[in-house]
């Protein structure tokens, strides 16, 4: 059987494409819009006595991305959890979470969300597998987003299937502060690698703080003759394996409420969520 094709919904929610000529055949140029709100290190008052106001300024992302992709390309697309994530970022710049800190983005794709964090970071250690051209296309759309990008920024390779990291790799992770993953969730093998991933990371040194962004994605089964979320499932029940066994650090995990800011423009849907992990080592 041939490996299905599939295509990000949000291509279809707004038109983000521009007429751009993109670097590689049978790609598209995307500009993502946001809003950007300043950064104000102290209230300034007009002559009124009123407070100044500084509106959000507009700015967008230029991405190079496929339109469709075999499923183990899909880290060729863009796709929701991007924006979320996105929005969760910004949030955390701006009240200052981010200052000072070293970021860790897991299956990035395009890069999208590193480059969102870049803003605010001290450091950004972008990865995703080294396949499909990935990597070399983080690289391009870095170039394409180097106004964004006010921190250092670095993209290595991070297969979740591969239990032995290189010398360079474990030192950037033994320094990093946040970890941060959207839409990785879609096979329940990559689920359980990607598990086994965050668990080596947050049993690290300094103790650190996970944001996982996932969209439920619904299937008829009849096992259970209803509408069932088998990959999320599947995270819950790893997740609360490992937070049950785990030996070397303790986890605290909470789902969190989505009731910071959309900056992006995208469809904010139920189906999105949100979790934040933090380990304190034992």
């Amino acid at each position: 059987m041939p490996e299905l094709t599939v295509t990000s919904e949000i291509y279809e929610e707004y038109d983000y494409r521009t007429k751009l000529k993109p670097n590689q055949n049978g790609n598209v140029i995307s500009e993502f819009p946001f809003l950007l709100p300043r950064v104000i290190s102290k209230h300034r008052f007009d002559e009124d006595g009123d407070l100044d106001v500084e509106r959000p300024c507009k700015s967008v992302i230029k991405i190079e991305h496929s339109s469709k992709t075999k499923i183990a390309l899909v880290g060729l697309q863009v796709w929701r959890g991007a924006f979320l994530l996105g929005d969760l970022l910004i949030h955390l710049g701006l009240n200052g979470e981010l200052n000072d800190k070293n970021v860790l983005e897991l299956g990035a794709g395009t890069g999208f969300t590193s480059f969102i964090a870049a803003m605010y970071a001290k450091k950004v250690i972008c990865t995703d597998i080294d396949l499909g051209g990935i990597l070399e296309l983080i690289k391009l759309n870095a170039k394409n987003n180097k106004n964004l990008i006010k921190s250092q920024f670095k993209v290595m390779p991070l297969d979740f299937t591969e239990t032995e990291w290189s010398h360079q790799l474990t030192n950037e992770i033994n320094n990093v502060n946040i970890v941060v993953a959207a839409d990785v969730i879609y096979d329940d093998d990559v689920t359980a690698a990607f598990i086994s991933t965050i668990q080596k990371i947050m049993n690290t040194s300094p103790p650190k703080v996970l944001y996982v962004v996932m969209e439920k994605r619904y299937v008829f089964t009849i096992e259970h003759m209803e509408s069932v979320a088998p990959c999320y499932e599947t995270f819950l029940a790893l997740l609360d394996k490992v937070k049950a066994e785990n030996v070397h650090s303790a986890w605290t995990v909470e789902q969190m409420p989505l009731d910071f800011p959309k900056y992006f423009t995208y469809d904010r849907v139920k189906e999105l969520v949100l979790w934040k992990i933090a380990s304190e080592l034992v």
